[in-house]
């Protein structure tokens, strides 16, 4: 672990708000890393439990800084600005890292020094933290380049990325703006910029699912990721190519949202995010729905569920969805 004496290489912040259930177990996996040239910066953004009394143990082993409720985001940034680390690596407070995570970033960027983004896959666990399934995702994106960033959007938590503190500084780090999809939002900017990113094909953080989630917020996760595709299209410096890329992309994102919003039950929602993908679809009428039902079948299932299909169908708002397909397609 780093001293006030010595510069760490790596910086790791963790933005907490009301998390005195986890943050202990976030706090000792990074005490417990296998590379100790590090600092941990706890940005406490506005906690009204106990989470300050559970720090108490760590006072001197970590910087912690109070700040009024501002968000993640500018939580995130905060930790950004206090940083000494040449490197920075997020934590969020309900999640933890496994033993080898900063020994193999940092791996990876001392044998690449062009590179501002080391990626990794995660482990998500229950609440309890018993591993549920370690998540692979360059195994469908091979390249971490700006088309693969927008194209699949691989990032299941903060965690899983390390980053060149120049490059977060470039970029003005994160969009504070932003309910959800922040990292979406960054990455893509760190891309378009030239930033350069590389897998690490492991496991390094464990993302704890439990109802708290913010990802269980289905509605400010649609409208979120969908907001970063308006902002990101309408840039005026995108390639040709990337542009070209818009109407699947957004076909795509819209079809997920929709079932994410069906996962966490706003139904009507999803119907309207459906709709919304229609202007987008690149198949015929009936072609796009049998896509919507292949997609959350497929979407489900790497969620370790099955999904219902015959439950989805005799929803009210389903078959509300298909009279609007029949009106809108002239033809069934």
């Amino acid at each position: 672990m780093s001293t006030t004496d010595t510069t760490p290489r790596v910086s790791v912040i963790i933005p907490v708000y009301n998390c005195d259930r986890y943050i202990s177990q976030a706090i000792e996996s990074i005490l417990a890393q296998t590379y100790q040239s590090y600092e941990i910066i706890v940005i406490d953004d506005g906690s009204t439990d106990n989470t300050r009394l559970v720090l108490q143990p760590y006072i001197e082993t970590i910087r912690y800084v109070y700040q009024e409720n501002q968000g993640v985001s500018a939580a995130r940034n905060h930790g950004i600005d206090l940083a000494r680390g040449e490197l920075i690596a997020f934590l969020d407070a309900d999640d933890f890292f496994l033993p080898d995570k900063l020994t193999a970033q940092v791996g990876v960027f001392d044998t690449q020094p062009n590179l501002g983004i080391v990626h990794s896959g995660w482990r998500r666990v229950n609440q309890q933290g018993d591993t549920i399934k370690d998540e692979t995702p360059w195994n469908y994106v091979a390249k971490l380049d700006l088309e693969g960033w927008l194209r699949w959007k691989p990032i299941g938590t903060m965690g899983t990325l390390m980053f060149r503190r120049h490059w977060l500084k470039q970029v003005g780090s994160f969009e504070v703006g932003l309910g959800q999809a922040e990292d979406v939002d960054l990455v893509l900017r760190l891309a378009l910029r030239g930033c350069e990113a590389e897998w690490l094909q492991q496991s390094t953080v464990c993302y704890r699912q439990h109802d708290r989630n913010t990802m269980r917020d289905g509605v400010s996760q649609a409208q979120s990721i969908n907001g970063v595709l308006d902002k990101f299209f309408a840039s005026e410096s995108l390639p040709l190519g990337i542009r070209l890329l818009e109407k699947q992309v957004r076909y795509n994102t819209f079809v997920w949202s929709s079932w994410y919003l069906y996962y966490t039950g706003f139904y009507s929602e999803m119907v309207e995010y459906l709709q919304k993908s229609w202007q987008y679809t690149p198949f015929l009428p009936v072609g796009t729905v049998i896509n919507w039902i292949e997609s959350f079948t497929g979407f489900s299932e790497n969620m370790g569920d099955d999904l219902d299909a015959d439950k989805l169908a005799k929803t009210d708002e389903w078959q509300q969805l298909m009279g609007w397909v029949i009106s809108n397609s002239g033809v069934w």
